[in-house]
């Protein structure tokens, strides 16, 4: 049953939480540049670099960077570090929590099978070497 997909269904199970964390962030980074002229340059950078990380993390590249990033903006934004964009889609505080863990929790479980990252620098497997075991009496 695992054996469908190449890194079995919790591959799958992390694409969609990258996915879901990533485009989260990436349409929060749009509509920071929503504002057009009068958009501030502290928004803009925040919003290309939450569009960024956002297609980092849901594309699985550099995915402990791209969940830490994801994750410190959604606070910043939360605690109102940056300003506010006039459409706000975290604009509700357990919608940052939500975003927040999920960012967390991709940045520790790794970007899985179905990533950027594994195609790069493979999976990886660890092999504990068998020791001889000391009989004692």
């Amino acid at each position: 049953m695992f054996s469908t997909f190449p890194g079995g269904w919790p591959g799958v199970g992390l694409l969609l939480l990258r996915g879901a964390a990533g485009v989260t962030a990436a349409v929060q980074g749009l509509n920071c540049l929503s504002g057009g002229a009068q958009t501030a340059a502290s928004e803009w950078a925040f919003g290309v670099a939450a569009i960024l990380a956002g297609l980092m993390l849901a594309s699985g590249f550099l995915t402990p960077l791209a969940g830490a990033l994801v994750a410190f903006g959604t606070v910043a934004l939360a605690f109102g570090w940056f300003p506010q964009p006039v459409p706000n889609l975290l604009d509700a505080e357990l919608a940052s929590v939500f975003v927040v863990i999920i960012s967390i929790a991709v940045t520790f479980l790794g970007p899985g099978a179905y990533s950027v990252d594994a195609r790069l620098f493979g999976r990886r497997e660890i092999i504990i070497p068998q020791t001889a075991r000391s009989t004692k009496k």
